[in-house]
């Protein structure tokens, strides 16, 4: 069956242009026209992935983002017209997984939506990766530490995994970005110290010792103390 993807956008006409567009490429789609609609929608019909307006009567696109996120782990690329750096992280810090500014071109929306169904489908051949106290299945998309699970956004997963396969390594803020987002933030962006600190405060409960250390000026590395 198609991937089902629900339109969360006031604009009627963005709204049925979205959902020509993703027909004809072949998607399921609902549109919403208010954030708690959204909401409702997502609730009653879950979706594969939600393309979610930031300007929403009612309920704005953040705290449905944040609502959703807490719900689970759809994949959400927030669309706005609001483009500066600070902006896109704080998007991104209420649970988004991509960040598009108006206006766009249906092709890099395209791109970004598969990209977003590329990494959020299940890995063909899951593995458990290792290093030290701290595990990661690449199937579950589930981390532990010790006997306590941990559970990921979509964005978190990826960072983390990155970090796991390249144990020891210094990860540049370049690398990280290019593996991680698939496109440059800018050099002005926080968005990868935004999501290193998510995984510390996750990793890190009940003072465990921290594995994900900066080395300054350069990036980041996972290792023992």
């Amino acid at each position: 069956m198609p991937e089902h993807i629900l339109v969360i956008e006031d604009e009627a006409h963005i709204a049925q242009f979205l959902k020509r567009g993703l027909i004809y490429e072949g998607y399921r789609v609902d549109v919403a026209y208010d954030g708690q609609s959204g909401l409702d929608m997502a609730r009653d019909n879950p979706p594969d992935l939600v393309i979610l307006d930031w300007m929403l009567p009612g309920l704005d696109g953040l705290e449905v983002c944040k609502r959703m996120r807490a719900a689970g782990d759809v994949p959400i690329l927030m669309l706005t017209a609001k483009e500066d750096v600070q902006d896109r992280v704080t998007g991104l810090d209420a649970g988004a997984d991509d960040y598009l500014v108006k206006p766009f071109s249906f092709d890099e929306l395209m791109a970004r939506i598969r990209a977003l169904f590329r990494r959020s489908a299940p890995s063909s051949h899951p593995e458990v990766l290792r290093f030290g106290d701290l595990s990661l299945d690449t199937g579950t998309h589930r981390a532990q530490r010790e006997d306590r699970f941990i559970d990921l956004t979509a964005k978190e997963y990826e960072l983390l995994e990155l970090f796991m396969r390249n144990p020891r390594r210094v990860l540049t803020r370049e690398m990280i970005f290019d593996r991680v987002w698939g496109y440059d933030f800018g050099g002005e962006s926080n968005i990868i110290e935004v999501y290193v600190r998510y995984l510390r405060q996750k990793t890190e409960e009940d003072d465990a010792p921290r594995l994900i250390h900066t080395v300054r000026g350069v990036g980041y590395v996972l290792r023992e103390e």
